[in-house]
């Protein structure tokens, strides 16, 4: 383990004392884009929920928990991270297989273990786990990966995702599929193997559309035709589309939203609360939210090309790109371009097992950077 000294003062003219963020490993540029979002997210709640300050309460312990755990995270150098990727993935695929046997079910899955105090879903581990994994077999190979090597990578994500999809939890597989991906293609794949892959993605949907569950396949048609069931599976898009639609440039006003205090919209503090944004604060609103989700990613997409190493590029440009897929995919199924998953808005939802993974995630982005400040300093 490499041992850092700091000086308190400057002896010599060269001598350098890193700046205190650096010192505690805080990227201060991605921290106030998070602690925007965040602030953000709080804002927005107490009117989605009908200003309560209870839900703001224990919205804030679980801010207070996730923030703790990102200071954490950034503390553990990039180095021993790669040291630790293959013991996290086996734990992972380990409490995975756990949650199918004696796994809690709620809801219609059976997606976590019930620990006495808390339930915890394991499923989140895999966000982190699975592109480590990828970032840590692409470490010191030869890029661009070849064929074998994108075999092996398909073989890491198969595990994960297959467990997953049996609980079933669709969109949170979607995720980490996603976050392989962007590790793969982060390494430099050729060209000709990606439109390959998307030629087999399509051909094999057809097939594919025969393993998703009742529910899912219903989704998927309710995305195509929302009108089809209006009262049922088609109502959460139709309400939250009014929504949105209502709130027109410039919105009805902040604590003036009508979908959502009426209880029209469902799910509106959780995964439909941009439907609230529309509709309160319009288009102008929207615009600025997404603003700052996208300036948190192109954060972390500058500190990926910075990195010192093959792991910590991939890794910090993955979970940045993971980071963009969970608040678009959210959008787009709220706005319905795409159909509904059950992905909250990241850092802005009400909830915990989500926020926790995403800030751990910053965590290890923020540890990249500020090692590698201090490294080159």
């Amino acid at each position: 383990m490499i041992q850092l000294e700091f000086p308190t003062e400057k002896k010599q003219s060269g001598d350098f004392a890193p700046p205190l963020s650096v010192r505690f490993h805080v990227d201060l540029p991605l921290l106030y884009g998070i602690l925007m979002l965040l602030g953000a997210g709080l804002f927005i709640l107490y009117s989605a929920d009908n200003q309560s300050l209870a839900l703001l309460f224990r919205q804030c312990i679980w801010m207070s928990i996730a923030l703790t755990i990102m200071f954490i995270f950034a503390q553990i150098s990039p180095k021993r991270y790669r040291q630790m990727t293959p013991w996290i993935f086996i734990l992972g695929i380990l409490l995975l297989a756990a949650v199918l046997v004696v796994g809690h079910t709620g809801k219609g899955a059976q997606r976590w273990l019930n620990l006495g105090l808390f339930k915890f879903q394991p499923s989140e581990i895999m966000k982190l786990a699975a592109p480590m994994a990828l970032a840590w077999y692409f470490d010191k190979r030869r890029l661009p990966p070849t064929f074998p090597m994108l075999m092996v990578c398909a073989i890491i994500l198969v595990a994960p995702v297959a467990l997953i999809i049996k609980q079933p939890d669709l969109g949170t597989a979607l995720v980490i599929v996603f976050a392989g991906v962007c590790v793969i293609l982060l390494a430099g794949i050729k060209w000709r193997y990606v439109i390959g892959l998307a030629v087999i993605a399509a051909a094999s949907a057809p097939v594919l559309w025969h393993f998703l569950h009742d529910y899912q396949q219903q989704r998927v048609l309710t995305f195509l035709n929302p009108g089809l069931d209006p009262l049922g599976d088609g109502y959460h898009i139709i309400q939250s589309k009014i929504a949105i639609g209502s709130g027109g440039v410039f919105g009805k006003g902040y604590l003036e939203g009508t979908q959502s205090h009426l209880r029209f919209l469902p799910e509106h503090a959780t995964d439909f609360i941009f439907a609230v944004v529309g509709e309160e604060l319009g288009l102008i609103g929207g615009v600025i939210l997404i603003a700052m989700l996208m300036y948190v990613v192109l954060r972390g997409l500058y500190i990926s090309t910075q990195a010192p190493d093959t792991f910590s590029r991939l890794l910090a440009g993955s979970l940045s790109l993971t980071f963009f897929l969970s608040f678009f995919v959210n959008i787009g199924m709220v706005t319905g371009i795409l159909p509904v998953v059950g992905v909250p808005l990241p850092l802005i939802s009400y909830g915990g097992s989500s926020m926790l993974t995403m800030m751990a995630g910053f965590g290890i982005v923020m540890s990249i950077q500020t090692h590698r400040e201090l490294l080159f300093k």
